[in-house]
């Protein structure tokens, strides 16, 4: 059963276009996106292991902060993967949804709203809260792991620099014999600063533009199925 301000019907009394009010524009292929992104990155990170990248990276790094930014890097583009999957399928369902049991198992996201709206809560506000919740929730998590990476590379940067101000205080004298040993140890610290320090920066760009991605999708994806409760409540009132 699907309403006519998603179908599109014409009213044969007054021969207006219901559905011209609410029309649902086409669905935007999110998941392909990301699924062509993940295709990107992965050809970029086998690239990185040929050239031997990789192994000088987690070598370079005794604290292990590289491999951790790397883990929560990977897990959060996952994690982006099937949101971008979930919030199309809920797109999709947009087209037959209809006002339903409150609370009833099973529903989509837009099905909820509109038994919300057509239930006529004391709080006006609460289906809106309650579809915000659903579009949005789950990424205010995700931008909190997304700042996580930055932290976690400045981290490594603080104890980068800390070992390079241990290993100069530990200098008792200069031997230029054994400069060379010296500028190798020197560098230890600083290698540590430098590199935590990118790999944050690059996980933390990537992974931004995936969760921006994400909520200009997901305020699409409100603001469709809110036209969809206006439309609904303009037949109920006609």
């Amino acid at each position: 059963m699907n309403f006519p301000f998603l179908s599109g019907r014409r009213d044969g009394a007054g021969g207006r276009d219901t559905g011209a009010r609410a029309a649902a524009p086409a669905i935007e292929p999110i998941w392909l996106e990301w699924l062509t992104l993940g295709g990107m990155l992965l050809f970029g990170s086998w690239l990185l292991g040929v050239r031997g990248v990789w192994a000088l990276l987690l070598s370079s790094d005794p604290t292990g902060l590289t491999l951790v930014i790397i883990v929560v890097f990977l897990g959060s583009t996952l994690w982006c993967g099937a949101r971008s999957r979930e919030l199309q399928r809920q797109r999709a369902l947009l087209a037959t949804a209809r006002p339903g049991l409150p609370g009833q198992s099973g529903q989509s996201w837009a099905t909820e709203y509109l038994s919300a709206l057509a239930a006529a809560p004391r709080d006006a506000d609460a289906p809106a809260d309650l579809l915000a919740e659903h579009t949005h929730g789950p990424h205010h998590t995700a931008w909190w792991v997304n700042g996580i990476q930055l932290k976690l590379g400045l981290l490594g940067k603080v104890i980068g620099f800390s070992v390079l101000a241990l290993q100069i205080g530990n200098i008792q004298s200069f031997d230029p014999s054994q400069s060379q040993d010296l500028l190798k140890s020197l560098t230890a610290g600083l290698g540590i600063a430098l590199l935590t320090t990118m790999v944050g920066l690059v996980g933390n760009i990537l992974l931004g533009l995936q969760l921006t991605r994400l909520d200009r999708y997901a305020d699409a994806l409100m603001a469709d199925i809110q036209r969809a409760g206006i439309a609904l409540r303009s037949q109920q009132q006609g």
